[in-house]
């Protein structure tokens, strides 16, 4: 049996594939269930470490510790050499990583029932964009980390690339596919041509047209619709005695996945008094308690959840309703909800989609085809099912057919066909 594996360590959800005859293609990582996602808890209680849903499950039901997610944007950038506490002691951001790897490979080999010394690691085409030696360095660091885990030899390939490879498996003749991968921290495209009679060719960059991509996805919709809609209720956009702004710093790092823990520092909660004195207005008064409380109770990432399950549920719906009964202030004893309608996610996240759409024009052109002449558009990445983005996508290549692919798996899947040819 083959020891290699595909490993798509994402920023919002993590699958492992392989390549073995009558056998699923994705591994099972949380009970029944192919996706993990890529969080991890540290419960302060019972001093132990939970991952994924579990995670999940752990923190929003209150108990005391640090929740972890979106680790893979910290490739590429500073933040990767330092550290943070945890259960009161400082732990390398690094580590934190290699800790979840760690536990992703642990679970694949116990559900695979054999050790996998190979992999195929998915990566976005920029871990950061327009910086290449940054980029370089993610990769460096994250091939280092996988090494560390216990892999004796890994390789890299481009997500968009890898779900090409897991839609190539199905179609009966060749095809000029975009392959649209929008995940949870960067878009991804590629031009590929696809065939049955290329499918085990082991070098394709003869059938790479173009590659491109941007360091927006699915955390970053989270941001801008939090920031648009649900942190005014915390006193965004309010004034100070002076008439110049209450500092937006505070819910940007809210917003942000992996910088709500600075949030949660000695010396933001003494700014945030400070703040609250010099602000006059009542209702601000009242909206920047609601701030004041959120931090204390280290509610951050929970409502970081509700920006995230807003964005899901309009995605279906015209209108949604949150329920933010944490949001609390002395001066306003009634629950707090949220209505947000369609109109508002998009106006949120508009800027965004323009530069998505700007960046799939530009792999276009890159491959010197005329956007009339790709056949199949094939969406795959949890944040593809974003009203509105996917139609923007698709009036740029009008003849193009829509292929809907495994939103969550695609990528898993076609690691594993790459990584079974690359260590046959």
């Amino acid at each position: 049996m083959s020891q290699a594996c595909g490993v798509d360590f994402g920023t919002s959800n993590s699958t492992v594939g392989w390549h073995q005859a009558n056998r699923p293609a994705l591994l099972t990582l949380e009970q029944d269930k192919l996706t993990l996602p890529s969080v991890v808890f540290f419960n302060a209680e019972d001093e132990e470490v939970s991952y994924g849903r579990a995670a999940l499950s752990n923190y929003l039901a209150g108990y005391e510790g640090r929740l972890m997610r979106s680790m893979k944007s910290l490739l590429g950038t500073s933040l990767m050499d330092g550290q943070t506490e945890v259960l009161g002691k400082s732990i390398a951001f690094r580590d934190l990583l290699g800790q979840f790897i760690g536990e992703l490979k642990h679970r694949a080999e116990t559900s695979a029932g054999q050790q996998f010394d190979y992999a195929v690691l998915g990566r976005p085409v920029h871990f950061i964009d327009d910086n290449k030696n940054a980029d370089r360095i993610a990769q460096n660091t994250l091939e280092d980390i996988a090494l560390e885990t216990g892999f004796k030899e890994v390789h890299f390939q481009f997500e968009p690339i890898a779900a090409a490879f897991d839609y190539e498996s199905r179609i009966t003749k060749e095809e000029l596919v975009l392959v649209a991968d929008i995940g949870g921290g960067t878009s991804d495209f590629s031009l590929v041509r696809l065939s049955p009679e290329r499918s085990h060719v082991l070098d394709r960059s003869a059938d790479i047209l173009s590659n491109g991509g941007i360091h927006i996805g699915g955390t970053d919709f989270d941001k801008y619709l939090s920031l648009a809609h649900i942190m005014p209720l915390l006193g965004l956009g309010g004034k100070l005695s002076n008439l110049t702004d209450i500092p937006s710093s505070y819910y940007y790092n809210l917003a942000t996945w992996h910088t709500i823990n600075q949030v949660y520092t000695q010396k933001v909660g003494r700014e945030l008094a400070d703040v609250y004195r010099d602000i006059q207005n009542p209702e601000y008064r009242m909206r920047f308690d609601r701030l004041i409380n959120l931090v204390e109770d280290k509610d951050g990432h929970w409502l970081a959840i509700k920006a995230e399950e807003a964005k899901i549920l309009l995605s279906d719906k015209d209108m949604v309703t949150l329920q933010l009964e944490r949001l609390r202030s002395k001066q306003a004893s009634t629950a707090c909800s949220l209505t947000i309608e369609q109109t508002g996610l998009q106006s949120a996240i508009g800027h965004l989609s323009v530069s998505i759409a700007n960046a799939v024009s530009a792999v276009i052109d890159d491959a010197g085809i005329r956007p009339d002449q790709v056949d199949t558009v094939f969406f795959t990445g949890g944040s593809s099912g974003v009203r509105g983005l996917r139609q923007q996508i698709a009036a740029i290549v009008p003849n193009a057919r829509n292929v809907e692919g495994d939103l969550f798996g695609s990528i898993g899947a076609g690691l594993g066909l790459d990584a079974a040819r690359r260590f046959a």
